[in-house]
């Protein structure tokens, strides 16, 4: 699974990074997270609103910190 923090830097993106680091870490969640700060590679997905969050390309949240169940939730959702 891949999955990126779509944010440039603000307590919100730093926030869901964190939140998402801790979510993989103790549930076993085998994957590969990366911080997308660039505002160009930001829009690519369509996101005009961050921090934004991306499972494996497809966005799954956007302009909002879910909470950690909430995150727990949409990585074991079908992408």
């Amino acid at each position: 699974m891949e999955i990126k923090i779509l944010g440039t830097g603000c307590p919100n993106c730093k926030t869901l990074e964190k939140r998402v680091r801790k979510v993989v870490e103790n549930n076993n969640v085998e994957a590969k997270i990366t911080k997308v700060e660039d505002i160009a590679d930001i829009m690519r997905y369509n996101i005009m609103s961050t921090p934004g969050l991306v499972v494996d390309e497809k966005v799954i949240s956007k302009g909002r910190v879910p909470s950690e169940k909430e995150i727990i939730k949409l990585l074991k959702s079908p992408v």
